[in-house]
């Protein structure tokens, strides 16, 4: 189940990286991305070269944890 994980997780950076204005921005500049089969988003943002990856996060986490890990 964790090497899944990890590839799922893997397939979502993967994604962004190809088409990193697909998710919409959830806060500021920041972007959130669904990992597929597993209840975990990707809180990102981008540049014209670069992908800046913040956090992996659990859903059923506080929702108002997220924001401090990107600020």
């Amino acid at each position: 189940m964790g090497e899944e994980f990890l590839r799922c997780v893997d397939a979502c950076i993967q994604f962004i990286r190809r088409n990193p204005e697909m998710y919409q921005v959830v806060h500021e500049s920041y972007r959130r991305a669904v990992v597929r089969r597993f209840p975990y988003v990707v809180f990102y943002e981008h540049s014209d070269i670069t992908v800046i990856v913040y956090a992996v996060f659990h859903c059923s986490q506080d929702p108002k944890k997220w924001r401090s890990r990107l600020l």
